[in-house]
């Protein structure tokens, strides 16, 4: 590193953003011996730190979790981890590798040098040249909060923002999305002996076992975790999965049956009521049709590889409708149902508006391939679907890393 024109420092490559994704491409690049500077605008593993709550458990088995050179080793190999242990793990992994990070400084713009050699990032610590930059950002950037949530007069709060059920003020929780947080969210409400709504949209089912082995151990078995973008079809859902109390399938006809009420999309609000959308069936027949799919994979390639696994026929049982799927509300009446709160596990958005360079699509998301962004030099990594399904796991973002790390040295050269 080294001040350029106009007292700006100079970087070979600057990596903004100090999460597992940032690290590894920082790894990578000592590796080869490229010299490199980390940007991270709160601490290393912000979001492990602040944006998860007290009861969440990782989603993927500890005998899976590893960062380039660095396993996570715990004396239960297949149990799930809470979000303290995985922040212990990325920290750990920042002191490994020795990272050459700088905390607390954000990075307000990038733009192309005048000269076209390189970036200058402007920093709350003042300018930066880089020759490469890699965004490391992350894709969960800005919650996302439907509009019409300001007309909702109730305690309201992201899944970014739950810490646990004694936060919320008494009486029932709306908890709107049905992801991987909405699922979770839900259950440890019900668990808490509250009252819960869950608002369902598009899933993809998952099992968290099947035939002796646990799903990550499936899609790594069938290379499913291998499949490249170009052929990920129209479907770009994760799996839904969870790793809560002992981790188990999720299935939202058995949540029903558990006493939470489930509901079509939540599409508006008049008055004390919220619109419901006509589609829970079709979202559950949705989940259904991936979960069945996956099983059906299963069991092909253990009849064409002629392996000796157990039979599973338990996986395959259904729940009967309910009748909250039977019979669907189309409103909800937030003060007859005494809803106290309401959760929107509604996911985020990525903010790249920092970058003041020809790089986004008409969607404000960044054309790449792989990683290599339109504008040589500038990089992009972490990103679901960056290369292919693993490229945001924690395990799978490394070989990005790689990549990339492969890419800069070939073009410094």
């Amino acid at each position: 590193m080294s001040a350029g024109r106009l007292g700006a420092e100079h970087v070979d490559t600057l990596i903004i953003g100090g999460g597992q994704a940032g690290l590894a491409m920082s790894h990578m690049l000592s590796r080869r011996g490229r010299s490199h500077l980390i940007m991270e605008q709160c601490r290393i593993g912000e979001r492990w730190r602040s944006e998860r709550w007290k009861g969440l458990r990782f989603q993927f088995p500890n005998w899976s979790v590893r960062l380039p050179d660095f396993p996570f080793r715990r004396p239960e190999p297949d149990g799930f981890a809470s979000a303290d242990e995985i922040l212990d793990f990325i920290r750990a992994y920042a002191d490994f590798i020795a990272a050459p990070i700088r905390c607390g400084v954000t990075v307000k713009a990038l733009r192309s040098r005048k000269d076209g050699a390189g970036f200058i990032a402007k920093t709350s610590q003042g300018p930066i040249q880089a020759a490469n930059v890699v965004v490391a950002t992350g894709p969960y950037q800005r919650p996302v909060i439907p509009a019409f949530a300001d007309e909702i007069d109730l305690f309201q709060v992201h899944a970014s923002r739950y810490r646990e059920p004694t936060q919320l003020p008494p009486g029932a929780v709306l908890v709107v999305g049905s992801g991987a947080s909405g699922a979770q969210i839900a259950e440890e409400l019900l668990r808490s002996s509250r009252r819960v709504y869950l608002s369902v949209g598009g899933h993809r089912r998952m099992p968290r076992r099947y035939r002796g082995h646990d799903l990550i151990w499936w899609l790594s078995a069938l290379g499913l975790d291998q499949t490249p973008t170009e052929r990920r079809g129209p479907a770009q859902a994760l799996p839904l999965i969870t790793g809560a109390y002992g981790g188990h399938t999720i299935d939202f006809r058995q949540f029903a049956t558990l006493g939470i009420t489930l509901l079509g999309r939540v599409t508006g609000v008049h008055g004390n009521a919220v619109d419901i959308a006509p589609d829970l069936a079709e979202s559950l027949t949705g989940g259904d049709a991936a979960y069945a799919d996956f099983l059906n994979r299963v069991d092909a390639y253990i009849e064409n590889h002629a392996l000796t696994m157990p039979d599973d026929p338990a996986a395959r049982a259904r729940w009967a409708d309910p009748p909250c799927v039977e019979t669907p509300a189309l409103t909800l009446d937030l003060k007859t149902a005494g809803i106290g709160a309401v959760i929107w596990a509604t996911g985020y958005r990525v903010d790249f508006s920092w970058i003041e360079l020809p790089v986004l699509d008409s969607g404000s998301q960044p054309i790449h391939r792989d990683g290599v962004g339109e504008v040589s030099g500038l990089y992009f990594l972490g990103l679901p679907w960056l290369s292919k399904m693993s490229s945001s796991f924690l395990s799978g973002v490394g070989d990005d890393a790689a990549h990339l790390a492969d890419h800069i040295v070939r073009f410094r050269s």
